[in-house]
């Protein structure tokens, strides 16, 4: 990963944008260290699905440790 300052990428945004698109850009700033990532949209894009992809997975085992009803117990709360 590129690390650059913040006065270097407002100096050359445009370039660091570009090269985001190969590599996150890391930006830093002196008194507080790393304060952002650039990344293409498309890398956002993956990251967003995985972590979407992750909650999905811990709902549904979350789901699987409740309490199973019966079939038949179903049937007869539903009424049919």
């Amino acid at each position: 990963m590129v690390s650059v300052t913040l006065s270097q990428f407002r100096n050359r945004q445009s370039d660091y944008i570009a090269a985001a698109q190969r590599e996150p850009i890391e930006i830093t700033s002196r008194g507080a260290g790393r304060r952002a990532v650039v990344v293409s949209p498309e890398f956002y894009d993956r990251a967003l699905q995985a972590l979407e992809d992750q909650a999905d997975v811990r709902a549904a085992a979350d789901a699987r440790k409740e309490p199973q009803i019966p079939f038949e117990d179903l049937l007869e709360k539903l009424g049919l």
